[in-house]
């Protein structure tokens, strides 16, 4: 099946899901330094210095693996939702104590603050498995389906390596 017909937000989900299945695959061979990602609907980025070879091998074994029903490759640590979901609430915390009633001159809402922190505080630390949940169930989607790795891209601008992984679905 081709891209056009499988829904984009699944092939983001997919996609999101594989970068993070080859992230942790490079990482247990030894790759280290400065490794993030970004998933679109035709393939995913990769920044870091990452050797071609052990790159189209860390992409193969981790589409592998999924399709083994490895779906905890596909959940990382280093997600960006584990920072925007509790980053979210927190914000949102905070808010809620500066809408709460009383007087709202810079005095009264500085008086607020250390029920602003506390607050924002629990939801933080209360927030992280929630972050992992959305991680597992909104954001990636650990079933590969039909999707095929159809090119690796390697760019480098300015002394920046960036690999493009292209999939098609």
């Amino acid at each position: 099946m081709s891209n056009h017909w499988t829904n984009p937000i699944t092939r983001v989900r997919r996609n999101h899901a594989l970068e993070h299945a080859t992230l942790a695959i490079l990482q247990q061979k030894g790759t280290r330094g400065v490794l993030g990602g970004i998933s679109g609907p035709g393939g995913f980025w990769l920044f870091g210095n990452i050797d071609p070879t052990l790159l189209q091998e860390a992409v193969e074994e981790a589409l592998q693996r999924l399709r083994r029903g490895e779906h905890r490759l596909a959940v990382s640590p280093n997600c960006g939702t584990n920072f925007a979901v509790p980053g979210a609430l927190g914000a949102l915390a905070a808010w809620v104590v500066m809408l709460l009633p009383g007087k709202q001159d810079f005095k009264s809402k500085l008086e607020r603050l250390p029920l602003m922190m506390l607050l924002v505080t629990l939801v933080l630390i209360l927030s992280r498995p929630l972050a992992k949940l959305v991680q597992e169930r909104l954001v990636t989607d650990p079933n590969p389906g039909s999707m095929k790795v159809t090119a690796i891209m390697i760019y480098n601008r300015g002394g920046q390596t960036v690999q493009h992984i292209q999939t098609r679905h």
